[in-house]
Order: structure tokens, then sequence, then C-alpha cells
């Protein structure tokens, strides 16, 4: 396989010399163009107007300062059609169409006044009108800047209007129902995301979002990892020269306080974009109960209660850098830091009964805690061509490490026929990675061509163990059987190649992703490895048709992977709970899906917009957990496995209603039917289910800058695995809020589900031999009350690479 890849790379290399002989072409003739500035009023000159020199195609060539008689000038240009950008504090921005031609070395562009209208020269003023959901070939594009609700929330809570996206009880991301996508931040994946999405995105103001991208078929420049496809968060990075922030501070009674803000600044070449925020969670002390029944020959049945209580504390930051060395070459780089720390308790009773009475009991009281960080930075150098317009080659490394420590520490008390002693346990994980990647973007014409290599150098290890107390020392002492020492090597090869092109109201892209996977599993403390070498070729299409009406109808196929990550490889057994233990498994292998997609968008613009999506997903060696009984020590016991094959479709719906200024409704949400089949162990297993969610968010605006959001949710009953399925579940809230100063300070109070204080989440596995049922009790009513501050000025758009990496090729987790 590592032949093909090398020969997959002599391809690309050849295609990009092929595509080089253009870089030596000279320069077309060179002119000089210059005008004046001026008020259209007054007629007086203006100086200090900056005048930006842009291609066509939107791209910055140079940049100018008038001078205080109002003259500017740019010399030794090409005979190309420009745009000049004209923009000052106090004036209406404005663009003016410039034709040169090859008659004339200097042309006066004349005077240009700057006013609140209209003037001639074919002069365009920029408009931020837009539908708040635009459909793509491969993705749907949702508008966070035309939500108003954005001004007062956080992203968390604009995720239930987003097509294809929701939110379950547990507050976990879904996508399709499915917990298994990537999640980038501009384009480029961040370990804070990865590890704390949920704390991150309740943290961050959305209104520092610019939009949310849900990519349902990735092209193949993204990493073929995300069963259900990518999400990327574009936060607001159209600035000008000088600076923008936003700050968001919520108090929650429960769960806690979230403080969260960015920030971004441009001077000249250089730009910065930061984001970041502090989160603390706190779930009050709630009962819980287990029931497990078992119906083999000697039947028994398990019960379990108690109560338990956590809390944690989360922490983020990013930064974005740029630097534009010329108009030819652009340096970029990033860094993220995260950090999360929890802590927690639980004290319950077990009993264990069959026919004849009382079998085993105990009293179990828990304490747990642990932390988690990690650190990710990234360099990007961006080359352009003079002679070859739109043709970028983009070098780019990343550097990523995370670790996390975790610790259980088990009393028992009251035993009955139990024997197993006090103990603890503890679980350390640390990973890092190093990425490399080129990357080359060339038009053919009127086809865009990109293709592209990438190496990931993936490397973690866990250490856990095992501590029993010695009931002669009364001292705790290891117990090596229990322990074990994890080392996991995974490099992965990708080279792609990809086309767009449009052809009217046609849109097409096509691309094909090979990917080389090899793994190498070692366990220390056994002297075992197990090593995987697998290949993978993933092709990618979409299509998609625009009418006159601004609808449009799209098509697309997408083949994805699913690699195991380290939480389910991890062979740590966790003990927490002496009758229900869970591991991971180092022989999993990744899982193949294959995608077809349908969408109609009805546009913008109306007072009805409508969005339609239809998938059908297929896949064989899905990896589930795999839950079972033993009839022996009466433990139950889960881990995961390779053990299903099927499918689903599904149907997602979004409808924007707007009668009226003052009112709008947004209906959200999805139907998805299930049809997976068991393998090995639980060959006897099967899933035909209709699932589905719909959310409805009502929007009031009233004078004054007072407004009000009603939001009514509503989740199904929801498969959790092939043997697991979660109860259905309601959700409310109402807020009220006021813009204390215009687009620059609001203030909201909200309360969700008044009329349920506590919800039971329940939740029932089934197997051959057995019924087992968790019912947690979750504090479900909550207050909140947040401020939202959005401060600075700016007058230039920042500097980013059009390529960088984008590490989305590791599961996000999940069960489905």
């Amino acid at each position: 396989m590592k032949k093909t890849i090398t020969y997959m790379a002599i391809c690309l290399l050849t295609t990009f010399l092929c595509y080089s002989d253009g870089f030596a072409q000279q320069i077309l003739l060179t002119q000089k163009i210059y005008g004046t500035v001026k008020d259209s009023l007054t007629h007086e000159t203006l100086g200090l107007i900056t005048i930006k020199l842009k291609t066509e195609k939107d791209s910055l060539l140079k940049t100018t300062i008038s001078k205080t008689d109002g003259r500017f000038s740019f010399e030794n240009i090409e005979v190309l059609k420009y745009h000049l950008v004209l923009i000052s504090i106090g004036y209406e921005a404005k663009v003016v169409v410039i034709n040169l031609t090859d008659d004339k070395t200097t042309q006066d562009i004349g005077v240009i006044y700057l006013s609140k209208r209209s003037q001639n020269l074919n002069e365009v003023v920029v408009k931020s009108d837009r539908p708040i959901i635009k459909q793509k070939a491969d993705r749907i594009v949702y508008d966070l800047q035309a939500d108003p609700e954005s001004k007062v929330n956080n992203v968390l809570g604009m995720i239930h209007k987003i097509p294809y996206l929701s939110v379950d009880a547990n507050n976990t991301v879904l996508m399709k129902g499915n917990s298994s996508f990537k999640v980038l931040i501009n384009g480029k994946p961040s370990g804070m995301l990865t590890n704390n999405l949920t704390e991150v995105l309740r943290s961050m103001p959305a209104s520092s979002v610019l939009r949310i991208e849900v990519i349902t078929i990735p092209p193949a420049k993204y990493d073929a990892e995300g069963m259900a496809g990518i999400i990327n968060i574009i936060t607001d990075r159209k600035i000008n020269d000088g600076y923008k922030g936003t700050l968001n501070a919520n108090e929650g009674f429960p769960p806690g306080q979230d403080i969260g803000g960015s920030f971004t600044a441009q001077q000249g070449k250089f730009g910065i974009n930061s984001y970041g925020g502090l989160s603390s969670y706190n779930s009050p002390q709630a009962n819980y109960s287990n029931k497990r029944v078992t119906t083999d020959t000697d039947a028994t049945v398990l019960n379990q209660a108690g109560h338990n209580q956590s809390d944690s504390k989360n922490g983020y930051i990013g930064v974005e850098l740029s630097y534009q060395i010329d108009t030819l070459n652009l340096l970029s780089g990033n860094i993220n830091v995260n950090g999360n720390r929890y802590n927690g308790s639980s004290t319950q009773t077990s009993i264990l009964t069959n026919s004849a009475g009382l079998l085993q009991g105990y009293d179990l009281d828990n304490t747990n805690n642990g932390n988690r960080s990690g650190i990710d930075a990234a360099i990007n150098y961006q080359l352009g061509f003079r002679s070859m317009k739109n043709t970028l080659l983009t070098f780019s490394y990343e550097y990523s490490y995370f670790r996390s420590n975790a610790y259980n520490d088990e009393v028992i008390n009251d035993p009955f026929n139990f024997t197993t002693p006090d103990y603890m346990q503890t679980d350390k994980e640390q990973s890092n990675e190093h990425t490399i990647q080129v990357d080359y973007t060339h038009p053919i014409g009127k086809v865009n061509m990109e293709t592209g290599v990438k190496a990931i150098l993936r490397n973690s290890n866990s250490n856990s163990g095992y501590n029993s107390i010695d009931s002669a020392s009364n001292l705790f002492e290891s117990v090596p059987a229990f322990g074990n020492v994890f080392r996991y090597i995974q490099d992965v090869f990708g080279i792609y190649n990809s086309y767009q092109f449009s052809l009217k109201k046609w849109n097409f892209s096509a691309g094909l992703r090979a990917e080389e996977t090899y793994v190498d599993a070692s366990f220390v403390s056994t002297g075992t490895n197990t090593i995987q070498n697998y290949f993978n070729v993933v092709p990618s299409i979409a299509i998609n048709k625009s009418f006159d009406d601004n609808s449009s109808l799209s098509f697309g196929f997408a083949q994805r992977i699913r690699r195991p990550s380290i939480y389910r490889l991890n062979p740590f057994v966790n003990r927490s709970d002496p009758d229900f233990i869970s591991s991971g498994n180092p022989n999993l292998q990744p899982v193949v899906m294959n995608n077809l997609q349908l969408g109609y968008s009805s546009g913008g613009g109306k007072k009805v917009s409508v969005f339609l999506g239809a998938d059908e997903t297929f896949f064989n060696n899905l990896e589930l957990p795999v839950t079972n009984v033993n009839p022996v020590s009466q433990v139950t016991t889960t881990t995961y496995q390779n053990a299903g094959k099927g499918g689903g479709a599904g149907l997602n719906f979004n409808v924007n209603y707007s009668p009226a200024k003052v009112y709008n409704l947004s209906i959200n949400g999805d139907i998805m039917q299930y049809f997976i089949k068991g393998t090995g162990d639980i060959a006897t297993d099967k899933m035909d289910m209709l699932a589905g969610h719909v959310s409805l968010s009502n929007s009031f605006k009233f004078n004054e800058g007072w407004s009000s959001n009603l939001n009514f949710d509503f989740y199904s009953k929801q498969p959790r695995s092939i043997q697991v399925t979660a109860n259905a579940f309601a959700t409310s809230s109402l807020s009220v809020n006021k813009e204390l100063i215009k687009n620059k300070l609001f203030l909201s109070a909200a309360v969700n589900n008044p009329f349920t204080k506590f919800r039971n989440s329940i939740t029932e596995t089934t197997g051959d031999d057995f019924i087992q049922t968790n019912d947690n009790q979750v504090y479900f009513r909550s207050f909140r009350c947040s401020i939202n501050y959005n401060f600075g000025r700016l007058k230039s758009d920042i500097k980013k690479n059009r390529k960088g990496i984008n590490n989305d090729d590791v599961s996000n987790g999940g069960e489905l």
C-alpha cells in the first residue's frame, strides 16, 4: 500500500509541475492610476482615507492613504479590471470599479465623493442582507449574524435551530442524530473542541460567530473521518484596521457561571483573532437507580439506588495571527490551549437476589476527580503567483498534545457475601501528534483544481493502576493483574485531488481521497502487541442546481471513515461500580460508511423559507458497545466490538416563517429510520426503530429594544446503540431581552423548563438473557441571566490562508 501512496505522490508532483509552466510568464504592461477624494456635500477634500486596490475576485493587492489634499495614486499595476475600496469613519464605504486599457500609461480616476448616497463611477454600496440559511452543493450555511437571537445567546443555545444539528438531554451535540462528526474552528482543528465541545460552545458568545457550516458531503480536501460529516464554526473575522471584540457573562441557577469573549484587531499587514472562555458547571445532588433482571435458569435481580453530584471547571483560549508579507506571500499561525478539572461523589446501595432470597449486598461510597488539558499550535505559509491569478501553494505544520488524569476512590461498607476490599483506580493518558500538509490550488479555465498530500503521526499511551487495601496492614497495595500500560502509534498518510466548476446555474464538485493507516498497539504489561495496516480510497461528489427564484436543489454522495478513538481502544477497565465494569478494545477496526443525500432550499427573501434534506446511509462492521452479564460473577461488562451492519434513512427539515417584522417562527427537526443487525456476540440483536426530534423557536420583537424568545423541543425515544435506548423528553424555555445600547449592550433573563424541577433520564439495555434499566434524575429547571457587550471599530478584512491543516480523521465519539 505504501507503494500506492508513493505512486500517487509522484503523480501529484507531475501535475504540479505541468501547471507550473506559467510561473515564468512576463508581467503585463504596468500603469499608474490616481484620483481625489472629496465630501459629497461640502466638496472639501478628504485626507487619511483608507483606499484599497483589489482584484475583480476581491484579492487585496495594495493599500494607500489619501493625502491632506485628498489625492491618492497606485503605480506599477497591470492592465486588468480592479475594485477601489474606500473606507473612512463617518462615511459610507464605497467600491469603485476600474477598467484599465493598454492605450494609456496613466489614468485619472477623477473625483470620488464619499457620502450616504450612491454616486457615479460604477460605485457599489456594501450590503449585508442575506438569508439565515443558505444551501451549497456540499453543505448548509447558517448565518448567525442574521439571527437576532445570536445577540443574547451562546453558541450551544443556537445549535437546535440549525439544520442537521440537535442537542440531547445531556447537552451532547448531535449531527443527523449521530455524535460521530468532526468540529473545526475557522477551518482548523482544535483540541479544545474535540475534548470539551459542550463546555466551549456554552461559554462562546453567539455574537462572536459569523456563521456555522454543516458540511454533510465533505470534499476530498478534508480527511475522511467523521461518519455524519463536519461542523465548521466561522468566527466573526470581517474586520477593519483597528479592533473589535465581544464579551459575554452568564449566570445560571444551576448550573453555574460562563464567561466568554473574542477580540480581533488589525494594523496594516498584521492581524490577530482571539477567543476564550471560562465556565463552571455544577450538577446538584440527585437520585439514581439501576435494575438488572437476568432471565437464565438461575434468574437474579440486581437493584442499586443512591445519589450523586458533580462539578467541573473549564477554560480555553485560542489565538490566530497573520502577517501579509506582500500581495503574494501570507504567513499565519494559531495556538489553542484548553483545560478541564472535575470532581464528584456518589453513594449507593446494591442488593442482588434470586428466588431463594438475598445473594449479595453492600454499600459503596465513591469519590472521583480528574483533569484534562491540551495545546495545539500550527503555522501556515501561503504562496501566490503574479502570473497565475488564484493559484496558491500552501505549506502547513501542526503540533497537538493532550493529557488526562482520572482517579476513583471506592469505600465498601456493610458487605454481605461481598469480599472485594476498598480500592483505588487511576488512569493516566497522553497523546501527541505531528501533521505536515501541502496543498495546491490552480484554475484550469473554468475548472478549479485542488490537490494535496498529508501525513499525521500520532503517539498515545495510557497507564492504569489498581490499588486494593490490605486487611493486615490497612495500607493500599498495587494489584498488577488489574493494571495495564498501553502504547498506541497511528500514522495516517493521505493524498487527494478534487475539481469544482460552474455551468450557468449548475455547480459541480467531485474528488477522490486515498488514505493509508498504520497502527501499532503495544501492551507493555503483557508483552503483546497488535499491528494493523489498511488502505481506503474515498470518493465524494456534490451537485447543486439553482433556480431563478433563489431556490436550489442539491445531490451528493460521500464515503466516510470512522477510526476508533483512544477512548474506545484503551483496555483500561473502569471498576468504579463493581457490578458494572467497562473497557475499550484495542483490536477495533475502522468503519466505512456510504451516504447519499438530496436537498432542497426555497431560498431567502420571502416570508417563508424551507429547507428539506433526505439521506440514506449504509455500512458494515460498525463499532458498537456490547454488553453482557457473566452468569458466574453476576457482573455486567461493556466493551466495544465491530458488531453491526445496516444503515438508516432520514429526513431533515427547517422552516422559517416571518409574517411580520415583530415575529418569526423557526421549526427545525429530523425523522430517522434505523435498521441495524448485530453480528458476533450480539448476532441475535437488531434495531428497527423510528426516531426524531423537532424544535420550535418563536421570536418576538417589541419597541424600545425589547424582545423575547419562546422555545419548545421534543425528542422521541432515541437509540444509543443496538442494545440501548433512551426515553423521550421535552424541553421549554422563555427569555426576555433588552438592547440597552444599539448593537452594543444586551441584557437577557431566561427560565428553562419552569414546570419540571427534575427529569428522569431512563436508558434500557437488553441482551439475550438480561434486561437492565438505568434511571438517573437530572436537575431540569434552571434560571439564567446574561450580559453581552460588543465594542470596537475596524476598516479592513483580516487575512487568512485559504488552505491549512484540518485533522478531521479521528472519531468524535458517541454511541452510534
